[in-house]
């Protein structure tokens, strides 16, 4: 029976007495209703109320969006429920994770790179009141997941880095704040990302470490957070096969999703952590979830398993199905689905929405959204991408740059992302006001004969002073891998860095930190963890010299190589 009184819960009395009324009187419609929290995509109001109204859904996610809309749609949705809601929002890097005016802090291995644990309190705080300010009352982060692997497409800098210490006090760090904000945390993806190179939306990912190291790291994470008070944990789509081992004492002969495994989710978390509060899934459209089972049982057995809120949908009508036919048929069973709706109810008491929502509080007025992007918000941002910028290394004492000497700079932006075209025009603008002139690399057409379309080596060095490569590989759910890609063949084209040893050459990531792994003739090379305004700012004034290189890389951006050094 769930332990209400207790961590993380703390329940009073009157609290648990409203739990315990809420789920004697709903119908078994509610009761699976409330298991389920969609992603929702509509503003459209009556669809809105038809989702709590006809489905009595638990929770929703909304993506980022515009902020009046976004508020106005939780408000529509709130006001529609009978039991409140939780309002869910990936609140991983800042208020951008649910309004788009929000303050962009910067991602978690920015944070990290500060060696200042009091920048994990100020995302979470920045996070989770801009949030707020919405009506978001769950925050998908932090995350924990260790770097370990540089290989791995989906980590990185999502991550605080690959040391579990820091990634224990600064995950501490947001939660601290989150909980000043009544913002409910999920520390996520338990049991640990980033041991694996492969990514959970496109697999079940494997968690490799045996039970002694995955004590003294991954387990010695969610251990500190549990004990702090974290109030939820979400459940990757991750196997451990050494615990799967340990506890069935055999050899794991097939690859379990910590969502679908009692061991993980019943014995580890639960039992050995002592984990009293609620268990989501992570997102269950995910070929990490889809591809380990059924879907027809998959849904009812993630709850009967252990998680207790099952979120996004592949169709929700047809997953309501599935988890009403699991609990007919018995994959579901009755003790489960109360211990899940009971926590459910719990995590909502905890937050209070109860009584917000018989005060009308559950999500503000219009005017909240003057925090977003507030001065101090706007202060504390800078402060993080000028003390987390990072000199990787500059074995060619090119910095700092010299408009005079480097006059003629050829812009080569690695990626293809939405992302693009506004860090592009940004690096320009400032580039050009320093007095550099600035060419854009344009990708060659190959239709033409070669030798009308490629550079000679003195062609090209008559050109250009500089050139600079601006990483702008973000970290994106359903890529394979991370990594940089060039345009031309062999070194014939002006995108593949064959010129090293002619023209100085500076490399500045915005995205992925682990570029030199591709590009280890590069001499020069800076992390900037993200491409927030703030830090593109910050890395101009850095290789001017107005301003020294304060960041301490969190991971190693060598790649555990002697090559990428020099």
């Amino acid at each position: 029976m769930n332990k209400l009184r207790e961590k993380p819960f703390y329940l009073s009395d009157d609290e648990i007495k409203w739990a315990e009324n809420i789920y004697e009187k709903m119908t078994i419609e509610e009761k699976i209703g409330q298991l389920f929290c969609p992603i929702s995509f509509s503003n459209d109001e009556k669809e809105l109320k038809d989702l709590v109204q006809s489905k009595h859904i638990g929770g929703v996610l909304y993506r980022e969006g515009e902020a009046k809309e976004i508020q106005n749609n939780h408000r529509v949705l709130q006001d529609a429920a009978k039991i409140p809601l939780l309002i869910a929002s990936n609140l991983e890097y800042g208020g951008t994770g649910s309004a788009i005016e929000g303050t962009f802090f910067g991602r978690q291995m920015l944070v990290a790179a500060t060696a200042d644990v009091n920048k994990a309190y100020q995302l979470g705080k920045v996070s989770c009141k801009e949030g707020s300010s919405v009506g978001v009352n769950w925050s998908f982060a932090p995350v924990v997941d260790i770097d370990y692997n540089f290989r791995n497409p989906i980590t990185n800098v999502r991550t605080y880095g690959d040391n579990p210490e820091i990634v224990l006090e600064m995950g501490k760090a947001y939660m601290k704040a989150a909980k000043e904000e009544e913002v409910a945390v999920a520390i996520k993806h338990f049991p640990g990302d980033g041991v694996d190179e492969r990514d959970q939306h496109l697999l079940t990912s494997v968690n490799t470490m045996d039970c002694e190291e995955w004590d003294s790291t991954f387990g010695k994470v969610y251990q500190g957070l549990i004990d702090e008070g974290a109030l939820t944990v979400m459940a990757g789509h991750i196997a451990l096969p050494a615990y799967e081992e340990a506890y069935d004492g055999k050899v794991c002969e097939e690859v379990i999703p910590a969502t679908l495994s009692k061991n993980i989710l019943g014995k580890l978390l639960r039992e050995k952590l002592g984990f009293n509060g609620l268990i989501c899934t992570d997102a269950t459209p995910m070929v990490g979830f889809c591809s380990a089972m059924e879907r027809r049982k998959s849904v009812p057995l993630a709850i009967e398993s252990g998680c207790d809120i099952f979120l996004f949908n592949r169709d929700l009508d047809e997953d309501y199905k599935y988890m009403m036919d699991g609990y007919e048929n018995g994959l579901l069973s009755e003790e489960r689905l109360k211990e899940a709706v009971l926590r459910i109810l719990a995590t909502k008491a905890a937050l209070k929405l109860h009584e917000k929502q018989a005060q009308g509080r559950l999500v503000p007025d219009a005017e909240a959204l003057s925090v977003l992007k507030n001065e101090e918000h706007d202060r504390w941002a800078k402060e993080c991408a000028d003390q987390g910028v990072t000199l990787v290394k500059d074995t060619a004492n090119l910095l700092p740059l010299n408009s005079k000497k480097h006059k003629r700079v050829l812009v080569e932006m690695m990626g293809d992302f939405p992302s693009n075209e506004r860090v592009y025009q940004q690096f320009e603008k400032l580039l050009n006001e320093e007095g550099f002139e600035v060419s854009k690399y344009i990708p060659e057409d190959l239709s033409q004969p070669l030798d009308k379309i490629f550079d000679t080596v003195e062609e090209f060095k008559s050109k250009y002073d500089l050139v600079i490569y601006i990483g702008n590989i973000e970290t994106a759910s359903n890529k394979t891998v991370s990594r940089l890609n060039w345009y031309t063949l062999f070194g014939l084209g002006n995108n593949m860095p064959w010129f090293v040893k002619e023209v100085p050459t500076l490399f500045i990531s915005v995205g992925n930190p682990y570029h030199l792994f591709d590009a280890p003739m590069i001499k020069t090379y800076i992390n900037g963890y993200c491409n927030s305004e703030y830090v593109i700012d910050a890395i101009m004034d850095k290789v001017m010299g107005r301003s020294e290189f304060k960041g301490t890389s969190p991971i190693d951006p060598f790649c555990g190589r002697e090559d990428t050094k020099y």
